[in-house]
């Protein structure tokens, strides 16, 4: 059994990157800087936005955190959205989710220009990674197939299960896992209408649960050699942490872990990844290698 490192392989991606920026410095060209909006104060928002800060400094990026309280109003949120989609200065931003319950997630999302749309989130990068057209690739499964092409994890051809049908994991991560340009595999999707589950489990080459059920994968739901990988990042409380919980992931590492050939582990595994995959996205948009780069002209 081999621990998919996410950790690691993340840390090689931002080194990577790091040298890019540093050649593109050298040859007179600007940082590429990323923005962030941050509304409330969700204690997973903030881990996760700090996280992207730090990988930002990690990779010669320039960054700026935009917080607001959570009583800002959706055509609030709007109008500094808009203010990003106008700054020239800025490559690529991020509006970091869930959003207070009064403001329309969507709405959000749509407004981005999908120019800057450095999460993958609007609907017309949604749209062309379907047709398989370039665009701005959701992190978290593009960060699940560099996982697995940088540990030699075979997809084409293969079954792959995937537990979830949301926009920013399941749904985009099958549409990827089908294209013969990256997966080129047979893809399930799974969902909680889904009949006779384990049984469909048990088919797979590959195994993606992604539905924020903490320990939902048992033993009993794998077969032995299959690849699984984690999404799931759930705060369970833990009295015997300094923070009172502890992140849990979708599956029963310590049951399933003996069966596998590969697994991710929680924390550990995709979490590390996503946040690599957006960095590289905002270098793309820095060097206007999917969208051309926007000017103050536009």
């Amino acid at each position: 059994m081999e621990i998919l490192d996410g950790k690691k392989t993340a840390a090689d991606i931002r080194q990577e990157i790091a040298a890019e920026v540093e050649r593109m410095v050298q040859a007179g060209q600007k940082r590429p800087h990323l923005a962030a909006i941050l509304v409330g104060h969700d204690g997973g928002s903030e881990t996760y936005v700090a996280n992207k800060v730090k990988a930002c400094e990690a990779c010669g990026f320039q960054s700026t955190l935009l917080r607001f309280e959570d009583t800002i109003t959706e055509d609030e949120l709007l109008a500094e959205v808009r203010r990003l989609n106008d700054d020239p200065g800025i490559d690529g931003f991020i509006v970091q989710l869930p959003l207070p319950r009064h403001i329309s997630e969507q709405r959000v999302i749509e407004t981005i220009d999908y120019r800057k749309d450095v999460d993958g989130f609007h609907p017309i990068n949604a749209g062309r990674l379907f047709a398989g057209l370039p665009c701005y690739i959701s992190a978290t499964p593009k960060g699940i197939l560099e996982l697995l092409r940088r540990h030699g994890v075979e997809t084409a051809g293969r079954r792959v299960v995937i537990l979830g049908r949301s926009n920013i994991v399941g749904k985009p991560l099958a549409g990827l896992m089908m294209q013969r340009a990256y997966g080129d595999a047979t893809v399930t999707v799974c969902h909680s209408r889904t009949r006779n589950l384990a049984e469909e489990c048990r088919r797979a080459d590959i195994l993606v649960a992604a539905i924020g059920q903490p320990g939902f994968v048992t033993a009993d739901m794998v077969r032995p050699g299959v690849t699984v990988v984690d999404v799931g990042t759930t705060r369970v409380p833990d009295a015997s942490r300094p923070r009172g919980f502890r992140l849990s992931g979708d599956v029963r590492f310590d049951e399933v872990a003996p069966l596998c050939a590969h697994i991710t582990p929680v924390p550990g595994g995709v979490g590390p990844m996503t946040i690599a995959m957006l960095m590289q996205n905002t270098l793309a948009a820095a060097r206007g290698d999917i969208y051309p780069r926007i000017t103050a002209a536009d």
